[in-house]
């Protein structure tokens, strides 16, 4: 902060501030906010009602109720002062923002995330743990699916039935459950709908939680029934970019080149323009954190960084592919964090 001449961090709704306090606050229209000083006492701002929720920590923060006749945006600006900086959570309301921007003219205001990405990005052994953790469960769901029935099922249903696993094998809250069969795999971020898995099908499966806070997110790819050769080639391409993209994440080595990795394969392979986004993204309090695994970040990877490494095949009309795991990277390479089976999962 004091490098960048920050005076403040003002933390809103998002992961900065569970990570910094432990408190995840509710996306309501009532402020909640961190204001973090260079010097002096962290103070959160929080509503009176939701008080009870936080823990209490009198050595890392002090707690300020507000009751619902007050101003909590005025409250946040008279904690600021005459600050001449402050540095704002990237998933901040613009409500708030323009409130503050409004009592405090001569302040500018930069995002937060130059600042917090530094020290979440770097996992430490406990949250290293933590997310292998997530990964164990998610990989006994995966188990759990290879003995499960799909054929007959709506995309709905089998949705809702995952969701339902990964919350019983240890994860506070299923985040996401996306189930593509046939031709809706070739939408990567397909939502489950009331198509009916049947004989034929490919099933893409990307699904996630969280567990003590940290986030999990593997995709497995099914096929209900005898698999044609089209698709056979296709997911051993997008097997072997898995593997390579995986093989290329060790310390030292640009973002960007585990991506260059993957593409490699999968365009050797004849299906260059059918690999339609980044490779991975982080993970840790979000789904989707620094760094990304994509084309354009030269940022080198470190030890304790973790993300997904997650390749696919899109073939509008026919089919999707995709597989992803975990990864952490540590002093030897990268360690999956997700070990359940990557080949072709068959299924009835």
């Amino acid at each position: 902060m004091a490098g960048q001449e920050i005076d403040a961090l003002l933390l809103s709704v998002g992961a900065d501030l569970p990570y910094f306090t432990g408190y995840r606050a509710m996306g309501l229209e009532r402020l909640t906010m961190l204001v973090l000083p260079g010097k002096g006492t962290a103070t959160l701002v929080v509503p009176a009602f939701e008080a009870p929720r936080v823990e209490a920590r009198p050595e890392a923060f002090a707690v300020h109720p507000w009751e619902e006749a007050e101003d909590p945006v005025q409250v946040v600006a008279d904690l600021c002062g005459p600050s001449r900086r402050l540095a704002v959570g990237d998933q901040t309301w613009s409500t708030f923002l323009l409130g503050l921007q409004e009592r405090l003219p001569r302040t500018a205001f930069v995002t937060a995330s130059p600042l917090t990405r530094e020290l979440r990005m770097r996992k430490g052994p406990e949250e290293v743990e933590l997310l292998r953790r997530a990964g164990a469960a998610v990989d006994r769901v995966v188990d759990r699916l290879d003995r499960h029935a799909f054929a007959g099922k709506s995309e709905r249903r089998l949705a809702a039935e995952v969701a339902a696993m990964t919350v019983e094998e240890g994860h506070e809250a299923a985040t996401f459950s996306i189930v593509a069969s046939g031709p809706n795999g070739a939408s990567p971020h397909h939502e489950a709908g009331d198509r009916v898995i049947g004989e034929g099908d490919a099933v893409v499966l990307d699904f996630g939680g969280r567990l003590a806070g940290y986030c999990s997110d593997t995709t497995r790819t099914f096929f209900v029934g005898e698999p044609p050769d089209r698709f056979l080639d296709a997911f051993a391409a997008v097997r072997a970019a898995q593997q390579a993209g995986v093989e290329a994440a060790a310390p030292g080595v640009p973002a960007e080149e585990v991506d260059r990795a993957a593409r490699r394969v999968i365009a050797e392979a004849g299906y260059g323009d059918c690999f339609v986004h980044r490779t991975g993204h982080g993970i840790g309090l979000e789904e989707h954190e620094h760094p990304y695994v994509v084309e354009g970040n030269p940022e080198r990877l470190e030890p304790g960084m973790a993300f997904s490494v997650e390749p696919g095949v899109y073939l509008p009309g026919e089919f999707g592919v995709r597989i992803e795991d975990v990864v952490v990277v540590a002093a030897a390479g990268a360690e999956r964090l997700n070990l359940s089976s990557r080949d072709l999962h068959l299924v009835g």
